[in-house]
Order: structure tokens, then C-alpha cells, then sequence
């Protein structure tokens, strides 16, 4: 099965050169377009596929490439990064490889994927996620004089694509070839920095770096980052976004999109996405296998009237909780084929809203409504980056922990304002 799915994950890829691209976000999503003030404004934006591709620096210009990247790889027009390295004229593409979720974006969270070749091109196409932590071999890179990273960040640690850039960065330095990052904007903005760091002995393939669960950095910043404080030294270049401000989020870019995976199908979902994440840490389903992953969590035992009611009464900024019944596919990890109460997040104010602490405000709730069944699941840690979460909860301190995360994060925020690449 898993070699089936990587198969399928090809032809998207490289058959499209114009992939349909999704809206980060519908109508139907809460209303939080027209709710946040978004105004889909600045089509002057460009990423930093076309503006490495439009010149080449001399030193790249005819050297033998792999690109780690998937089918989120697009130019303004929808073009594929991997046709358009195919073709240029100044460049030879002789691998591809593939982060999490396949070249196409659509496998499932964990599902492990296998070597392939891509039919059109014929380069190999090489897996980085046969096993965690996968990281580029010798073997991969022997052809190679330098890496191209163009994958889509999504704002939060546990994202996985960001492991992957920074094992790849390890490799190339280790190999001593160039690493170039082809930047694009951070889809739920730079100004918001949210949570605590990874403590030390919790680092892991979903928080390799100890950065908070809301960076507020691009791609390009997280690398910069890596390569300087965290000492990885590689032959780093960043091809820069051109036009955008920290302040834009993905729906005032004129960008188009392209899901970056399966379970994140909307803006709502990535906003919330660095805090219900947690979630995957208990037995509560973070929403996956239903229509609104990551916007929605639930399980069978939950009083969903009664802790959204407590919840909205703590006036939690930017954020409501609907009580619904959710509907969960039979082939879902949590609660399969069972339609179970839930929570619905409801964003009324997206600058406002803190995803960090309103999941883990939830969690207390649920715990303490729930003691005899909730139940956490051993990923809560990693997922975290520390045991201070779950201690907290159980001994009922989590409001002082979180005002010390708060700190932390304003002090990450400051530290890093000297390696950032974009105005606010």
C-alpha cells in the first residue's frame, strides 16, 4: 500500500505544469475573511521561485540540481517548480526528493513513502521519509553540485517539512555543496510568535530546533536561523520574496495555493493548526478524518455544550467553541465511523486570536470535566517539546506556565529581529 500511494503521489507533480492550486481558505470557513478584514490585495508579491529563477546567480548557472520540494512548488501563473527546473536552461535537474505527505502533498500523516522514478523527467525521485529523520545520503547527492528547498511553511514547529530542510542543510554541508532555500511568505503572517521553546531532551523529527510553536518566520528565516544560531554552517543562499510584509497573511498575498497536505485544507486550519495539534497528543481526535481537520476535536465521552459554554466564558481573544457532532471516517485513526460531540473553532479575530493557548486552555477544561476518561497519549511531550504541559494540566497550574510562555516567545521575538529578512 505504501508503495502504491507514493506511486500516485507522482504524476500531479510532474504531468502538471499548472497544478490546480486551492484557496487557503472559503466562504464557509466561519466567515473569517470578511470577519478579519482580509483583502486579497497585493498580486505584486512574487516568491522566491521566480525571483531566483529570473536570475540565476552566475555561481548556480549550470550546475547539476535536486530539488527537495512537492506539487506546493508553483510560480504565480501555477507553473511547477520541477518543470520549470527541467527546462531553464541554465540549470540540470538531476533529482528530486520528497519530503512527508509525497511530491504531491497527499499522503497520509506518517505514511511512509518509497524511491520512485519520475516518468517525465526519468531523475530519481528519492524519499526522505522511508523512516523519520530521514536525511539525504551520499548516495543521493553524488550527482548533485547544489540543493534547491522549496516547500511551503505553515507557521507552526511541529510541521515537518522544516526537519527535513534542516537535515538537508546538514547533508549538503557535510558534502560541501550549496543549499538554496526559494522562500515564500509565512501563510499566517510574521508578527505573531506564539508559545514556549523546545526544552532540552524533547527534540525530535516534529521540533528539531528549539524555536516556539508559532515562529512567525518564513521558511528562509528558519534556515537562516539554523545555519547561524544553531550552527549547522552550510553554504546557505535565500532567493527572497519580493513585495511581501511580516504583516500579510496568505490571503492578502494574490498568491495561489496549493494544499500542504492532506489535513490542512484551509487558512482557519492553519491558524489553528500550532495549538490543536496538541490534540494528536490525547485521546480526543485533532479532527482528522472528518471535513475540518485541525479546526475541529472531539471524542465520544466529551460534554461538548458544557465545556464550549465554560470556555466562551473565559473570553478567550479571537476565538469562540461551537458544541457540533461530528462525523468520523471509518478509516480514521481516533473514534472510526463513529459521529461523536465536538468542538468547532470559531476565529472571530484572527490578530488576536492565540491558537497555543486556547488549545491547551481547552485541554485543562476537558481534562478537569472529564478525569476518568480523557486521556493522554504518549506523543504529548514531543509534541510539545516538554513534559511541563502535561505536568501542568494534571497539577493544575497551566495558567502560570502559559504566562511564562509568553514571555519566552516575546523574547524569541526579539532575539531574532536581527536575522529577519522582511518588514513589517
Amino acid at each position: 500500500m505504501r508503495h502504491l500511494l507514493a506511486a500516485a503521489a507522482l504524476p500531479l507533480l510532474v504531468a502538471c505544469a499548472r497544478p490546480e492550486a486551492q484557496p487557503p481558505a472559503s466562504a464557509a470557513d466561519s466567515g473569517q475573511a470578511a470577519a478579519q478584514g482580509a483583502v486579497p490585495a497585493d498580486a505584486g508579491v512574487r516568491p522566491g521561485l521566480e525571483t531566483f529563477l529570473a536570475d540565476i546567480p552566475e555561481r548556480f548557472r549550470g550546475k547539476r540540481v535536486a530539488l527537495l520540494t512537492n506539487a506546493g512548488a508553483i510560480d504565480r501563473q501555477r507553473a511547477s517548480l520541477v518543470d520549470l527546473v527541467a527546462q531553464h536552461p541554465q540549470l540540470k535537474l538531476v533529482a528530486l526528493m520528497a519530503p512527508e505527505h509525497g511530491i504531491r502533498g497527499t499522503v497520509q500523516a506518517g505514511e511512509l513513502i518509497a524511491d520512485e522514478v519520475d516518468p517525465k523527467t526519468g531523475v530519481p525521485v528519492y524519499s526522505l521519509y522511508k523512516q523519520e529523520d530521514g536525511t539525504p545520503t551520499p548516495a543521493m547527492l553524488k550527482d548533485v553540485d547544489v540543493i534547491i528547498y522549496d516547500l511551503q511553511e505553515v507557521g507552526g514547529r511541529t510541521w515537518t517539512y522544516v526537519s527535513s530542510m534542516a537535515l538537508a542543510m546538514e547533508a549538503a554541508k557535510k558534502q560541501g555543496i550549496p543549499f538554496v532555500v526559494l522562500d515564500r511568505p509565512n501563510p499566517i503572517g510574521g508578527e505573531i510568535v506564539e508559545g514556549a521553546l523546545i526544552k532540552p531532551g524533547f527534540t525530535s523529527f516534529v521540533g528539531k530546533y528549539p524555536i516556539p510553536a508559532r515562529h512567525g518566520l518564513t521558511v528562509g528565516e528558519l534556515a537562516t536561523l539554523f545555519n547561524t544560531k544553531h550552527g549547522i554552517g552550510a553554504d546557505l543562499y535565500v532567493a527572497k520574496v519580493d513585495g511581501w510584509r511580516r504583516s500579510q497573511w496568505q490571503d492578502q498575498t494574490g498568491l495561489p495555493w496549493v494544499n500542504p497536505s492532506p489535513n490542512l485544507r484551509s487558512l482557519a486550519a492553519l491558524n489553528s493548526y500550532p495549538g490543536t495539534v496538541y490534540f494528536e497528543g490525547t485521546n480526543l481526535t485533532e479532527g482528522r478524518g472528518t471535513d475540518r481537520p485541525f479546526e475541529q476535536f472531539g471524542a465520544p465521552y466529551l460534554d461538548a455544550p458544557g465545556v464550549a459554554a465554560t470556555l466562551n466564558a473565559k473570553n478567550l481573544p479571537g476565538v469562540r467553541f461551537e458544541a457540533i457532532t461530528m462525523p468520523v471516517d471509518a478509516k480514521a485513526a481516533k473514534h472510526p465511523g463513529l459521529t461523536i460531540p465536538a468542538l468547532r473553532v470559531q476565529i472571530t479575530d484572527r490578530e488576536a486570536y492565540r491558537p497555543v493557548r486556547a488549545a491547551l486552555v481547552a485541554i485543562d477544561e476537558i481534562r478537569k470535566r472529564h478525569p476518568a476518561e480523557f486521556q493522554w497519549r504518549p506523543s504529548i511531550d514531543r509534541l510539545t517539546g516538554t513534559d511541563q504541559v502535561r505536568k501542568a494540566v494534571e497539577g493544575g497550574t497551566l495558567p502560570a506556565l502559559l504566562d511564562e510562555w509568553d514571555r519566552e516567545a516575546a523574547a524569541f521575538k526579539t532575539e531574532s529581529q536581527a536575522l529577519l529578512l522582511y518588514k513589517p
